[in-house]
């Protein structure tokens, strides 16, 4: 009687089905430069990553290498000896999974840490940014503040100093009209000082009494419009040197 057994290999079933496709952000300008900044950023970081993880590599590499090694060694002697050695190379083993362990941890690690490194170093630099970008758009309000402020008082400046020019204009005028003014009361002043003299010479002649009270009349009359000439006259003086003719 014979008896068969069948062998079935299976095989996993593998997907066909195609990764569902995602839509594509449009990205503007400025982000496309910041992921470029971030690429170049993040490339270095990558590579020592790599490194890290390929020396890792190769140190578990030596490691297993060596424990198995070890091991075929130790099997070797089990054959010949007892079961002691049976124990401590399944002590080995486990020294060795454990070894395998710590570097597949330390290996993960030092991939971990750039990472890390790598994500603060991006924040800050982002952080870093905004914080430039706050301060220049308060740095130029203030600026314009100030600029209004300043144009402001110019125009007040403008202002005062335009009537200031008008009040000078007008002030120069009344000072010419004056001056005239005063040059005709001088010329009055003047002749009336000659009227006196001539009056006074009259009166000399007469041998009245009353004649006599005329002439100290006249002569006072004459030293009054003498002297009132002569104030007049200053104050011509000081017009004309404000460079104004008169």
């Amino acid at each position: 009687m014979t008896t068969t057994a069948d062998n079935g290999a299976s095989s996993p079933e593998k997907s066909n089905s195609a990764p569902p496709q995602g839509i594509v952000p449009a990205f503007n300008d400025d982000i496309v430069e910041k992921l470029k900044t971030l690429e170049e950023t993040a490339s270095p970081w990558i590579d020592y990553a790599f490194k890290q993880a390929q020396a890792a590599h190769k140190t578990i590499g030596h490691h297993l290498q060596d424990a198995i090694e070890v091991t075929k060694s130790r099997l070797d002697r089990i054959r010949t000896t007892s079961s002691a050695h049976f124990n401590q190379t399944l002590d080995s083993l486990q020294d060795a999974k454990s070894d395998f362990n710590a570097y597949e941890d330390l290996a993960i690690g030092k991939i971990r840490g750039p990472r890390r490194i790598l994500y603060y170093k991006l924040r800050r630099l982002f952080a870093s940014e905004q914080v430039l970008l706050s301060k220049a758009d308060a740095k130029v309000k203030e600026l314009r503040q100030s600029f209004e402020v300043l144009k402001a008082e110019a125009e007040k400046l403008e202002k005062a100093a335009l009537q200031a020019e008008e009040e000078m204009t007008r002030g120069r005028t009344k000072l010419r009209q004056a001056g005239k003014q005063i040059q005709s009361v001088v010329r009055s002043a003047y002749k009336i000082e000659r009227q006196a003299v001539g009056l006074k010479d009259v009166l000399r002649d007469l041998p009245s009494i009353e004649a006599s009270r005329f002439r100290s009349q006249v002569s006072n009359l004459a030293k009054e419009a003498k002297k009132e000439r002569r104030v007049l006259n200053k104050e011509v003086t000081k017009i004309s040197n404000y460079g104004i003719s008169v």
